[in-house]
């Protein structure tokens, strides 16, 4: 028999404010879709080019574990 137990997700967004609604999201949704949010973190990252950034994001991670009853 097979189980899953925990599962990890990275995202991508745009900004520092869709990172905290996709965590909140989350959150929020772990009863009804029957997880448990045991770990969620952003972090911003940027690409340079020549010593400018040309490009910003951040990055959300977010862990679910599963069977956390039993």
């Amino acid at each position: 028999m097979k189980e899953l137990k925990r599962t990890t997700d990275v995202f991508k967004v745009s900004t520092e404010a869709e990172a905290a609604q996709l965590i909140q999201e989350f959150k929020e949704n772990a009863v009804v879709e029957g997880y448990d949010l045991t770990k969620y973190e952003s972090k911003y990252r940027n690409k340079k080019a020549k010593g400018e950034i040309v490009e910003s994001w951040f990055v959300v991670t977010l862990q679910k574990d599963f069977g956390a009853d039993e």
